[in-house]
């Protein structure tokens, strides 16, 4: 997969990093669109196979491609490892906790608690969000900051999936609005301590922070009761995805 190829992938299946790939700095470009295109791979890979062991083998080849291209092992040809190597040389070994956090989809088990999905956000959304950040400038003293906002977004983007989530037995083992809630409650917390703290973090890293088009409003709903995130969640038009984008193109302001 070429670079083109890569960025082609995210504008089908992932569009609003899409959109920050298209806003961030072009130094990063490069490197955000391997990245972003890597984890759309390592989160098919569970699925693409209904046997757990089969998903667990699936998921192993990324681990250990990603591990051996920190020790220095240039990947074989191919679509997605190829580009990624170019942009990110052997810095790629450090997105192998990326992979290895997708081990529990595997299992296809249901939450039990509103902590373990925000353990699995942390793990995913903020190990992604985490590198983003770090290779568009931010410093070690700003990860904190980084891991509120991909908090906040994760669990976000998480409760709006919720509905598919739970067809395929990954959501919630019990369909409780005030776990919901408590989960809204606590990706708003992570925003607004984002939010707060926003003059830390380099200009160039916004298109790395950006959470998505209006997550704030989708929590508050869930927050106040007016969206049931087991059944349905309201759905992003074209119209306010490119009003989203277009705000952090021309402002560059990532937080809310």
């Amino acid at each position: 997969m070429t670079l083109d190829a890569c960025t082609e992938a995210l504008r089908q299946h992932d569009p609003d990093r899409f959109g920050a790939v298209l806003a961030a700095e072009a130094q990063d470009r490069h490197a955000l669109a391997t990245l972003y295109a890597l984890n759309l791979e390592i989160a098919r890979a569970p699925f693409q196979s209904n046997e757990p062991m089969l998903a667990e083998i699936r998921l192993q080849w990324w681990i250990d491609r990603l591990a051996e291209m920190g020790r220095g092992t240039p990947p074989p040809l191919h679509d997605v490892l190829t580009p990624l190597w170019e942009a990110w040389g052997t810095d790629a070994g450090d997105l192998t906790p990326l992979a290895e956090a997708r081990h529990r989809d595997c299992e296809r088990l249901p939450f039990a608690t509103p902590a373990e999905v925000t353990a699995y956000v942390d793990a995913t959304a903020g190990t992604l969000m985490w590198a983003a950040a770090r290779r568009c400038g931010a410093t070690e003293g700003t990860r904190d900051i980084v891991a509120h906002q991909a908090r906040g977004a994760g669990l976000a983007a998480w409760l709006r999936a919720l509905p598919q989530l739970q067809a395929l037995g990954l959501g919630l083992a019990r369909a409780d609005r005030k776990d919901t809630a408590a989960l809204a409650r606590q990706a708003g917390d992570g925003l607004r301590m984002a939010a707060r703290l926003h003059g830390k973090l380099p200009k160039r890293a916004a298109a790395a922070l950006y959470p998505g088009p209006r997550v704030p409003r989708l929590l508050s709903e869930i927050v106040a009761g007016r969206v049931d995130p087991f059944t349905a969640t309201p759905q992003i038009v074209p119209f306010q995805r490119r009003a989203s984008l277009a705000r952090l193109a021309l402002t560059g302001r990532w937080w809310r």
